[in-house]
Parts: C-alpha cells; structure tokens; sequence
C-alpha cells in the first residue's frame, strides 16, 4: 500500500475531527431527543466533551504520535517532529472549527 502525500494527510486529518464532533454531536442529540433532554443543550455539551477524542481519531491514536516524537528526538529526525507538529495542530483546526459551529448553532454561550 502507497504512503498518501502529506498535504493530504494534513487535510484527512482536519476533516476526521471536524467530522467526528460534528457526527458525535449530532447523533448523540439523537438520544437526547429519545430521552425528552433539551437537545440544543445536550448538542453543545457532548460537542465538548468529544472535542479530545475527535483529535487524537484524527491523527490516528497517541501512541503513532508518541513513536513519532520519539523517532525525532532520539534518532535526529526532526522533519518528522514537525510532520506530527503539524498533523496535531491540523486535527485541533478540525475540532475547534466543529465546535465553533455547534457553539453559534445552539446559542448555548449566550447567557440569559
């Protein structure tokens, strides 16, 4: 099997996390609604306590990160430091863009 490109790999990255909040999200409010709890509350709520895992799904589970970090140090490959840098930062991207667009899609930071 082919390594993809990097740039694309980047962009998988971004998409898994934004797709991971966003689908948790919208079919946790699935259950919310099944179980008569406010559903716009619940949406934001789980779309925040997903965000970790929506990132690490996206850059493929810790330990590649970890074995990556630790080729660059102890090995002196630093490209592949900044490779998983970039990967995480990516995958952060994805989650807080899904987040921000739950935020202003429920309303639930508004304070009454």
């Amino acid at each position: 099997m082919r390594e993809q490109p990097f740039f694309t790999h980047l962009f998988d990255s971004y998409f898994i996390a934004f797709g991971v909040l966003m689908g948790g999200a919208l079919i946790g409010a699935l259950g919310a609604f099944l179980t008569g709890k406010p559903l716009m509350t619940e949406i934001f709520r789980i779309s925040s306590s997903i965000r970790i895992w929506a990132i690490v799904t996206a850059i493929g589970g810790t330990f590649d990160a970890i074995s990556s970090f630790e080729r660059g140090l102890f090995e002196g490959d630093t490209k592949d430091i900044f490779k998983t840098f970039l990967l995480i930062l990516a995958a952060l991207g994805g989650a807080q863009t899904g987040s921000a667009l739950i935020t202003w899609l429920t309303q639930e930071h508004i304070s009454q």
